[in-house]
């Protein structure tokens, strides 16, 4: 399935979610974001000089899991392939910023730049382990 089920569509306007990227060495960095999502998709605003947005540079397959906190057996797992654009405005930045409350230039150092992940699922896992 890539499509995320009305059962589990709740969870895409969760506070946030767990995000999987290949180090260098081969193994998954985790890295709890913030995001937004529209449709099927999930797209996430990272600072260039993080690891995690080298690591997408280097392979942009991914994984991103958002688990339900008030029932903690239900999950929504999406896989697939990072697109990655340019954020130079700061326009897709300002939108994740309106929904946390917060600049997210205040994050960033002088001369670093900010880039919109968007996550292309290829495999969507809705799962609820208690009921």
């Amino acid at each position: 399935m890539t499509t995320v089920p009305d059962s589990h569509r709740d969870l895409l306007s969760a506070q946030v979610g767990t995000l999987a990227t290949l180090g260098p060495d081969g193994r998954p960095q985790l890295s709890e974001v913030w995001f937004l999502a529209e449709g099927d998709t999930v797209s996430i605003s990272l600072n260039t000089s993080r690891q995690k947005t080298r690591n997408l540079r280097a392979n942009p397959a991914v994984s991103f899991l958002i688990l339900d906190l008030a029932n903690p057996y239900r999950y929504l797992e999406i896989r697939g392939d990072a697109e990655i654009t340019p954020d130079d405005g700061y326009v897709f930045a300002d939108k994740v910023g309106a929904k946390y409350g917060s600049d997210l230039r205040a994050h960033d150092q002088p001369g670093q730049s900010r880039v919109v992940v968007t996550i292309r699922p290829v495999r969507v896992n809705a799962v609820n382990m208690g009921g």
